[in-house]
């Protein structure tokens, strides 16, 4: 399943987690792209910033539609994907390398065991 990497957890709201020690990288998953169609925008939090878990803390813009991201653990923005500015369609061709929307400082790391595995995922979206 090269569509839903193991290694990362995910949320019900299609974001992917990546732990990386102190900090965590989100993204939206393969599924969510595919969904979305041709994505044109995409709206991210300051360097900064706290987001907190199940709350929005951006968008993504696409052909068809705006859908909000939801932050899968609460925590404070250290880094922002500033590619995504010029380069929208990296969510698209690369939802898991080029196109991480932000790192996150957890607030609570023991909230990553909270997100589905990706076995659990992917039976999530098959089921839909």
């Amino acid at each position: 399943m090269s569509n839903t990497p193991s290694e990362l957890r995910y949320s019900e709201e299609h974001e992917w987690v990546k732990d990386e020690g102190d900090t965590v990288r989100i993204g939206i998953t393969h599924f969510a792209q595919s969904e979305l169609g041709d994505i044109v925008f995409v709206e991210l939090p300051e360097v900064g910033d706290e987001i907190k878990a199940d709350q929005p803390f951006g968008s993504v813009e696409s052909v068809k539609t705006v859908s909000e991201l939801y932050a899968p653990i609460s925590g404070k923005v250290v880094e922002v994907n500033d590619d995504l500015d010029d380069s929208p369609e990296f969510v698209n061709e690369s939802p898991y390398e080029k196109a991480w929307m932000v790192v996150v400082e957890p607030a609570d790391k023991s909230e990553i065991e909270n997100l589905m595995d990706a076995d659990a995922y992917i039976s999530m979206t098959n089921e839909d």
